[in-house]
């Protein structure tokens, strides 16, 4: 429970109801015990940090002034959520956020009416709150509907068709522009250079509004002025793309002054038709540290808010470890390599890369489907470009992968991160389903590595093959497996048996081999490390189909059209009729949690397997411990 004597003012905070009956004058304190706030609980539970922080005085704003829930706030990605959920009945259980059975991450419709539009994907608010807008309006409700999106969400393509829109239909929509330089690392591109110089025209925007605010509204010398700023903002700041799209741009205004962000959305707020505040906020403002460092404190673990986070000490490589140092490497041995990353320089593992080879490295911004077929564009010419990308993320590129890579058989590596059971960021994160969305494609070469040295071995098979292959690796460390230094290929196509046994096969993909290579030892099954999704080695399993009699799939995806359907699909054209046990994620999306948890309760965790197993077959029991070997 909350401290009342440390937040007498947090503290009696229940609902924005409760936000609403203070005055102007006591907002700044209760900004100042929230963000207090949000330091100490994030520093006992960890989650995402910097973003919460730079939006403490506009959350308070925003719940003052409108009337939440009926008035619609839509949360743009959602790490700048925090102040939000604390502010809107959550408090007491924000240290929960990642936790399994916790509060979610982002905004979510399930767990609160004050979250409108559930996110975890950037660039959707303005598309959401549009729609509400448009609907509240068809229908003469009055309600105000209001989009946060931070400037990093706004350099992708769906913000600006958006934009595009929602000029042309003109609804009483108001967007909020967070603009803190920064989206987990720097921004990127041209909306990033188009702010700064909005930025340094406050002196015109201070002249504009003195010029405007001293004379009637709607009369000639108004009108005149209206016309002359059009004018003087084309000659002095090179774009006013927001209101040449049809929004009427306010600001900047800087975000962490209450009684100027007061005024600011109380105007905005009684225009009609779509409205763009301009907002300057600073990531982890507040928090020395997190100020410093940006990047670093964007989402973090336990810490002592004191010192501030402690770097770990080196352990073993994560499978994005293990893709950094191979794409150094691959690089200094194949000029036609570029690598292109989405906004995730830092989680896809591209920092070193981007500063041994900065010229070949391309950081396309928020921009999912620019990114494929940027990589489609450099492969027409002969270059040999990578993707990096997680999983979920992907799933915003698919027209573009099929469309723009797979018809036309161009030479594009996809390093796929965090596919399979990601864990504490929810469903909106996981990779449950890269191995079903891509092995339907034509020409894809689809890998799923088993520890860190095949991972390695893998990427350099997709980039030797000579058209679009996929390596999908999961989030953190493997097994633990010595990595090689050289870059070796495998043949496409061909899986490695790890163990042989009679009578039951276990047929594993990727991450789970491990699991299931144990659960194999004990019941004297064989255990065969599949490698490759597409194509299977057929070769093999019809020499199986031969010598066993009954088969267990096992893959960290959905079941739904995986790897595991692959393999009875090939079954049923040979005309085999074997009993097969399918094992993978549920047909549902799973929650939050670690991803120890969301693997047990998938069942394709070690002890999930054998009670799968041996509820459909008892006669597999297990063997003798001297009796089990490896072959």
């Amino acid at each position: 429970m909350i401290n009342q004597e440390r937040y007498p003012r947090l503290s009696r905070i229940n609902s924005p109801a409760d936000v609403r009956l203070l005055g102007d004058a006591e907002l700044p304190d209760l900004a100042r015990e929230l963000r207090n706030y949000l330091i100490e609980s994030v520093a006992t539970s960890g989650g995402h940090f910097g973003a919460g922080l730079g939006v403490i005085e506009l959350t308070v704003a925003l719940h003052y002034l409108f009337e939440t829930p009926q008035d619609r706030l839509v949360w743009d990605v959602g790490h700048q959520c925090y102040p939000h959920k604390i502010l809107t009945g959550r408090r007491d259980r924000i240290t929960t956020v990642k936790k399994k059975d916790g509060l979610a991450p982002f905004p979510r419709r399930e767990e609160s009416p004050y979250d409108t539009f559930g996110v975890g994907h950037s660039s959707t608010s303005i598309s959401a709150a549009l729609g509400m807008a448009i609907a509240a309006q068809r229908k003469g409700d009055p309600r105000r509907v209001v989009a946060v999106i931070g400037d990093g969400a706004a350099t992708a393509g769906m913000a600006f068709e958006a934009l595009n829109h929602g000029g042309d239909v003109e609804p009483d929509l108001l967007v909020v522009l967070n603009d803190n330089g920064m989206s987990i690392s720097e921004n990127v591109g041209a909306m990033s250079k188009m702010l700064a110089r909005l930025l340094s025209s406050r002196r015109l925007n201070w002249l504009r509004d003195r010029a405007k605010n001293a004379m009637p509204r709607g009369g000639f010398l108004w009108r005149f002025i209206k016309r002359w700023e059009e004018h003087v903002k084309g000659m002095f700041v090179p774009s006013t793309l927001f209101e040449e799209l049809g929004f009427h741009y306010t600001g900047p205004i800087d975000g962490h002054d209450l009684p100027a962000l007061l005024h600011a959305l109380r105007t905005v707020k009684e225009l009609k038709g779509p409205q763009l505040l301009h907002v300057v906020t600073t990531k982890g403002k507040g928090y020395a540290p997190a100020e410093r460092e940006q990047i670093e404190y964007h989402a973090v673990g336990p810490f002592d808010p004191v010192k501030g986070v402690t770097k770990k000490a080196p352990g073993k490589p994560t499978y994005t470890d293990v893709f950094s140092d191979w794409l150094c490497d691959m690089a200094a041995a194949e000029p036609r390599l570029y690598g292109i990353t989405p906004a995730m320089r830092e989680g896809s593992g591209l920092v070193r890369f981007s500063q041994e080879y900065p010229r070949r490295y391309f950081d396309v911004a928020i921009a999912e489907q620019h990114a494929v077929t940027l990589a489609a564009g450099m492969a027409c010419e002969g270059a040999k470009p990578v993707v990096a990308i997680y999983s979920t993320f992907l799933q915003r590129a698919y027209d573009q992968l099929i469309h723009d890579v797979a018809i036309q058989n161009l030479d594009v590596t996809f390093a796929i991160d965090r596919a399979g059971v990601v864990g504490p960021d929810g469903a909106t994160h996981a990779g449950s389903f890269d191995l079903s969305y891509l092995r339907c494609i034509p020409n894809m070469v689809v890998m799923a590595p088993s520890d860190e040295n095949e991972c390695r071995r893998m990427l350099t098979t997709g980039l030797a093959y000579d058209g679009p292959a996929a390596v999908r690796y999961p989030r953190g460390t493997g097994p633990g497996v010595a990595i090689e230094p050289e870059l070796t290929t495998l043949p496409i196509g061909k899986a490695e048996v790890r163990r042989r046994g009679t009578g039951l096969a276990l047929l594993a993909f990727g991450a789970t081999v491990a699991a299931a290579d144990a659960v194999a030892l004990e019941l004297g099954a064989t255990l065969v490390n599949m490698r490759f999704v597409k194509p299977l080695d057929e070769e093999l399993l019809r020499e199986l189909a031969r010598t066993h009699t009954a088969f267990v799939t096992v893959e960290d995806n959905a079941i739904q059209g995986g790897a595991g359907s692959a393999v009875a699909e090939f079954f049923n054209a040979e005309g085999a009729t074997l009993p097969i046990l399918h094992l993978g994620l549920p047909d549902a999306f799973l929650d939050h949690g670690s991803r120890e948890e969301l693997l047990a309760h998938s069942g394709v965790d070690k002890n999930g397997i054998r009670a799968a197993v041996l509820a459909r077959w008892p006669q597999f029991q297990p063997a003798p411990a001297e009796l089990r070997s490896a072959v």
